[in-house]
């Protein structure tokens, strides 16, 4: 029996270890931790992000699941993360990439292609040059999301929208 999410769940594995890595590298420079949530707005995901949102969902205790659904139920787009409550994610054990990785130093390209690194400016301040192995080269991994979300959509003849937004999960909800 094929599992729908299994590539998605070995490249969260992935991501986790990379983050961890990092995490460590950088130490007390990331100031970020449980709570700081003031980046944390209503985005998009791929399909496949969103398959293991709903998927966390069903598994929540029934009064954490209520907490989630109303939270979408009164969600905007490009408000507060519709996920928060108090300040947490609710499905933070499933949360999308760019949440794993938020904060973190990350490598982009911009329109001219120039590469350059963007980090949370709250964390890495006192560190002048960062090391190779703490940055995130974000083309590759979003490369690395898009076949898997690919292989997601078609090995389940699945048709959805190239992105769903997260305050219009509530319509999937289990």
């Amino acid at each position: 029996m094929p599992q729908p999410l299994a590539n998605y769940h070995r490249l969260l594995e992935k991501v986790d270890q990379l983050c961890v890595g990092i995490t460590r590298l950088l130490g007390d420079s990331l100031v970020c931790r449980p709570g700081c949530d003031s980046c944390c707005i209503a985005i998009s995901v791929f399909p496949v992000e969103a398959a293991a949102l709903l998927e966390a969902a069903g598994k929540l205790p029934q009064d954490r699941y209520q907490q989630l659904k109303q939270r979408l139920e009164s969600a905007a787009a490009g408000e507060q993360c519709p996920l928060l409550f108090e300040g947490r994610c609710l499905l933070y054990h499933a949360r999308p990439i760019i949440c794993r990785t938020h904060g973190l130093p990350l490598l982009l390209i911009d329109d001219d292609g120039h590469r350059r690194m963007d980090v949370c400016p709250r964390n890495c301040k006192e560190i002048e040059q960062l090391p190779g192995e703490a940055l995130i080269d974000l083309e590759r991994l979003n490369a690395l999301l898009v076949s898997v979300n690919v292989l997601y959509l078609r090995e389940f003849g699945i048709k959805l929208p190239e992105r769903i937004e997260l305050c219009s999960l509530k319509e999937m909800l289990p």
